[in-house]
């Protein structure tokens, strides 16, 4: 007799608590253990991982460069080819959210905030130190502009695309729990549920939470730095815990409410406050240089598209690509649990088709608009000779972005806005991270209980605002980063997967398909032989 498998969604803990419990305890262990290290070792933490960094970019950059290329190629293939119209979640599944509001959700929680955070400040810094380009010149606002939309365009939306498609369908249509280790049923069948399984989404769970506390302490520097420049407050540490206080405890409401009520609703007013900045930079900056500088941009970055796409410095033996491409590679990838995961949770009902092209093309082109309206009247305004931004940059590029409207209409107003949204984004990327730490701990329960739901959003707040008073986030980013290595390779192993999983569902669907045709077909073949015979008899008679 088989033995009966508990799967991970199923198990209780001794506690009572609808947790995984190798999961939940062993991961809760970690982040503690990881915590006190890093405050008690913070200079040598950060040095062990800085060099650490250094070695997997210097060694490593060719595989990131292909890594991501490979899975931008493997998508496109997807939504093209033969598996293009199936539906996750089966035949019959239809959208949970509409498609608006699936694209505020999947924003805000993959890059809103970067996008305000680096808009001004990625475009000038390129600028000034271009790759290949004579600094200051066409050739570098040019080139600055094709590596800002490589960053943060097709290749950074195509990881998330991945991660997200894999982990829906085999959560809504094989029926397996929403947890990264789901991913792996091809190859270890019920073994995902054993020890393997565990530690898998034990890594996946540090990756998540240690990128969201280094965000969100890094995201309230910003907002800190925002206060300070518009209204005088101060920015130091007392300003930034009381921050994250504040925006541990809306998003906790959010997370209590559910993504319905919660996320989805705060992700829709993201992208309305956002849509207001965005309109008022439009209107009350250089309108007709934006469109055009929108239009020029995708264009340099469409033409060149594969060359800088796979650039990797191999005759110049420079560190620039390092610093940046393979930095942002490496972040995208140790990220891409959490947002892929939250974007699954959204996506049940859309086709591959819609599904791929809806998480590459629309995000893409957003943000090419946004930087273009940033970035490139930035870069012009230094052009012209104003070195305010570019001194704001070099001092502090979190206050960038609000030194880049001081010479707009109303720069007060826009700057409050700006405030306000970069708040807004971050209480999404909070919320929506508990969910997904609390899918991951729980063994993949879509709606576990509420408690479970709060734990793991004041640990996210507790764990920044820690590491805020007591250093120690430079550390566990630059960590974060060198996750990326290892889950490159899991993603790799993912589209194998993931292929062969709808391989095998699209060949069931052709035969289903190819059944229900011919049972048609004699279906009718017996209609015309009844219908002969009675009218034979009818001509008998």
């Amino acid at each position: 007799m088989a033995k009966k498998v508990t799967r991970s969604d199923e198990k209780k803990s001794i506690f009572g608590l609808e947790v995984n419990g190798p999961v939940f305890f062993i991961s809760s262990f970690f982040i503690i253990l990881s915590i006190v290290l890093t405050l008690v070792f913070e200079k040598q933490a950060e040095t062990v991982f800085s060099d650490i960094q250094n070695a997997v970019a210097n060694n490593a950059d060719w595989f990131f460069i292909m890594c991501v290329n490979i899975f931008l190629v493997f998508l496109i293939y997807l939504a093209l080819g033969p598996f293009g119209k199936m539906r996750i979640g089966g035949l019959k599944a239809k959208p949970e959210f509409k498609t608006l509001s699936w694209f505020a959700m999947l924003f805000s929680a993959g890059m809103g905030i970067g996008l305000l955070f680096f808009s001004v400040g990625e475009p000038i810094m390129h600028f000034n130190t271009p790759p290949t380009a004579e600094a200051g010149t066409a050739a570098a606002a040019k080139e600055a502009m094709n590596f800002t939309f490589l960053h943060w365009g097709f290749h950074a939306w195509g990881v998330y695309a991945l991660v997200g498609l894999a982990l829906s369908y085999f959560t809504y249509t094989r029926g397996l729990p929403l947890t990264i280790r789901s991913i792996f049923y091809p190859f270890l069948g019920d073994k995902i549920y054993g020890k393997i399984g565990d530690a898998i989404d034990i890594f996946a769970v540090l990756a998540t939470l240690f990128g969201l506390a280094t965000s969100l302490g890094f995201g309230v520097q910003q907002i800190a730095s925002g206060l300070d420049h518009v209204f005088n407050v101060p920015s130091g540490i007392t300003t930034q815990v009381i921050l994250i206080a504040g925006i541990t405890l809306v998003a906790t409401i959010s997370v209590v409410l559910g993504v319905d009520k919660g996320v989805k609703i705060l992700s829709e007013w993201n992208m309305r406050v956002a849509l207001v900045l965005l309109v008022l930079a439009l209107i009350l900056g250089p309108t007709i240089f934006i469109f055009r500088s929108f239009v020029e941009n995708t264009g340099s970055y469409l033409f060149n598209f594969i060359e800088i796409s796979s650039w990797s410095e191999t005759f110049t033996g420079g560190s620039w690509q390092n610093d940046w491409t393979v930095f942002y590679w490496g972040w995208w990838i140790g990220w891409s649990p959490f947002v892929g995961m939250f974007i699954a949770r959204i996506s049940k009902g859309r086709t591959i088709r819609e599904f791929i092209l809806g998480v590459l093309l629309v995000p893409s082109l957003v943000t090419f608009f946004w930087m273009s309206a940033f970035g490139s009247v930035a870069i012009q305004d230094a052009m012209g000779g104003d070195m305010s931004i570019v001194d704001a940059v070099n001092d502090d590029i979190a206050t960038a972005l609000f030194v880049f409207f001081e010479d707009y209409p109303l720069s007060m107003v826009i700057n409050v806005v700006a405030v306000i949204l970069i708040a807004g984004f971050f209480i999404t990327s909070s919320d929506s991270g508990s969910l997904v730490i609390d899918s991951l701990t729980s063994g993949g329960k879509i709606d576990a209980p509420k408690g479970q739901r709060i734990f793991w959003a004041v640990t996210e707040g507790t764990v920044a605002a820690v590491l805020l008073i007591g250093g120690g986030l430079q550390a566990l980013q630059t960590a974060t980063i060198v996750t990326g290595l290892p889950f490159a390779f899991i993603l790799l192993i993912m589209c194998y997967s993931l292929y062969k999983g709808l391989k095998e569902d699209h060949v069931e669907l052709q035969d289903k398909k190819e059944q229900k045709e011919m049972e048609n077909y004699e279906e009718i073949v017996n209609d015309i032989v009844k219908k002969r015979n009675i009218s034979k008899n009818t001509e008998n008679q």
